[in-house]
């Protein structure tokens, strides 16, 4: 969707400015936005004592983003080492930290349990043989195979790699508890980008009654339940928005009526990244060529090395041409990097204002798995980050990258085996 109005307003009346002091291409990510939608998420869920974001730090992982969640109160979502690094350089220990990865290593499992832990969600029962330590607080990643439908971009549960078979669960908890865990969490993640809220209601009244058959067959309650990720957003401006209102009406519902029925209620966990940070950023580029073959191609100085959703998903992405908001779109055009790839491209075929050299265009809803999922193929260097922050400053979050990062890697000791 168009990134919101107040955003906009916000940013156009800087983004000259901003362009002369910084060049581009930059995401630009608004602070204001961000709080807005954390404030939204409390809300909304204050119903469920003990309620808790854990930003999925593989959406935006920026120390100036991560430092404004934490000021919220949120935890983190990690899945590797330099995830928990960058947690706990922001101030996150313990509890705040949920490690959920899936085919770990030993290394993996000894960062996670080391300065202070973490909360450890394990993707498979064979994987309980393998902690260096047994914790006091388990959770298990659940896969319900064909008992659920997954969405398109996660695909069938059942072809999924993540998550213990539902045969399995049962056994999974018994034996963290035979080994001493006394505290309990359930993990699923099921969907992805997701705004059918009744999708996201289901998923947690299937938890909720997973749990409810786990803590009568083998005497354990649990801290809480994790539903996963997965919100969505309206990347299209005709998408509707998830109904996040009802989504968590009816699941505060569900949380109460099994505390009616066992005598307890466990926690609600999220762990949203996309729908935190997605809407409130953007990636802003140069139009600076213009080629007309079969088709007009507007070339612009960033490729999808700083955007490969387009690419990878044939995601949609709106763009606005600046200073032309209100202009007939007038113009059909890809819109194109410079990687030797065909499809580098942020749009196929799209109307638009007519557009010129030197033209600035915003692509809208980078705020998520943006430049985030950057790479190096073609020697492609990544962009800048910049904060628009909430008393109106731009700052410098990341700088972009050069050279002599990419060959930094090079540089090392002469080392041969001989064979």
């Amino acid at each position: 969707m168009p990134i919101s109005s107040s955003y906009y307003s916000r940013l156009s009346r800087i983004l000259p400015d901003v362009v002369r002091h910084y060049g581009t291409p930059f995401h630009i990510y608004d602070e204001t936005g961000i709080r807005e939608t954390g404030r939204l998420l409390i809300d909304r869920f204050s119903g469920i004592p003990g309620f808790r974001e854990y930003f999925a730090v593989k959406a935006l992982p920026n120390p100036a983003i991560l430092n404004i969640m934490k000021s919220m109160g949120f935890g983190f979502d990690c899945s590797s080492i330099p995830e928990l690094v960058l947690s706990r350089n922001a101030g996150a220990e313990g509890e705040d930290l949920m490690f959920t990865s899936n085919n770990t290593s030993q290394q993996e499992f000894l960062a996670a349990f080391q300065n202070g832990g973490s909360i450890i969600n394990l993707d498979d029962i064979t994987l309980i043989s393998k902690l260096p330590e047994i914790p006091e607080l388990i959770c298990f990643r659940y896969n319900p195979g064909t008992r659920r439908t997954g969405n398109s971009i996660i695909g069938k549960p059942e072809e999924a790699k993540y998550g213990v078979h539902h045969d399995q669960i049962m056994e999974a908890y018994q034996s963290m508890k035979n080994l001493g865990s006394t505290r309990f969490g359930l993990h699923t993640m099921l969907a992805s980008n997701e705004r059918n809220h009744t999708y996201m209601v289901e998923t947690a009244d299937m938890l909720l009654e997973l749990a409810e058959s786990i803590s009568h067959e083998i005497g354990i309650r649990f801290d809480f339940l994790n539903i996963g990720g997965g919100l969505g957003i309206p990347y299209k401006t005709e998408d509707p928005p998830l109904d996040i209102a009802r989504m968590a009406s009816e699941i505060t519902r569900a949380f109460h009526c099994f505390a009616d029925r066992n005598g307890y209620m466990p926690k609600l966990y999220i762990e949203s990244g996309r729908y935190m940070t997605g809407p409130h950023g953007v990636l802003v580029v140069t139009a600076i060529n213009e080629k007309n073959t079969y088709r007009k191609y507007i070339g612009v100085d960033a490729c999808m090395s700083a955007l490969m959703r387009p690419a990878m998903y044939g995601a949609h992405h709106e763009i606005t041409v600046f200073g032309k908001e209100t202009a007939a779109k007038t113009m059909i055009a890809d819109v194109v990097g410079s990687l030797c790839e065909n499809n580098d491209k942020f749009a196929v075929q799209r109307p638009l204002p007519e557009i010129h050299t030197g033209d600035l265009l915003i692509i809208h809803d980078t705020g998520a798995h943006g430049h985030a999922m950057g790479f190096n193929y073609n020697g492609k260097l990544r962009p800048k980050e910049l904060l628009l922050r909430q008393d109106g400053a731009v700052e410098l979050i990341r700088r972009e990258e050069t050279i002599a990062d990419l060959f930094s890697t090079l540089a090392f000791e002469k080392d041969i085996l001989p064979l």
